[in-house]
């Protein structure tokens, strides 16, 4: 089954913010999804390249790599910033972070650590902040707290959907 491509994707807003207790347990269980989906992969398949695309190895660290780039648009939107901070489109610091030599379980708890952080700052959050919006720079919408983290559930998902279609592709390889 062909994955719609990230950039391809379009979303609806505003999510209720109603919803923010279930995205929570989302974002918090991206960790241990990740862990349970690569318990049962050969150590090679991680690092094998599909084609001209990222590895199971490289998708993880993207996650991590981009654990940054949501805090910081969760600070924007509370520092009331009119436009939230770009990303790199390119994704140069996937691209460049070399995830393929660093051990798995290094990328999973730095990215443990820093999903923690964020779900951490999440839970901070009172009622009147979930009201505040930023202007998406490349979605061009504006985006409340629960929007930005309906995307960022959905970018998780993304990323394990893509783990789950490569590892099915080299299994049968």
């Amino acid at each position: 089954m062909e994955q719609l491509k990230w950039f391809d994707r379009s979303f609806t807003y505003p999510a209720d913010p109603r919803l923010l207790p279930s995205l929570l347990e989302r974002l918090m269980g991206t960790p241990a999804r990740l862990e349970e989906k690569l318990a049962t992969l050969l150590p090679a398949a991680l690092t094998e390249r599909v084609a001209d695309t990222w590895t199971i190895q490289e998708n993880v660290g993207h996650l991590a790599d981009l654990e940054p780039l949501w805090q910081g648009r969760l600070t924007d939107i509370l520092a009331g910033a009119p436009e939230l901070r770009p990303t790199d489109l390119l994704n140069q610091a996937t691209s460049q972070a070399n995830h393929n030599t660093t051990p798995l379980a290094v990328i999973l708890t730095r990215f443990r650590k820093m999903r923690a952080h964020t779900v951490q700052c999440l839970n901070a959050l009172q009622a009147n902040d979930l009201d505040r919006s930023a202007r998406h720079p490349r979605l061009h919408t504006p985006m409340r707290i629960p929007d930005l983290f309906l995307f960022v559930a959905e970018h998780d998902d993304h990323h394990l959907a893509r783990i789950t279609a490569l590892a099915r592709q080299l299994a049968t390889t």
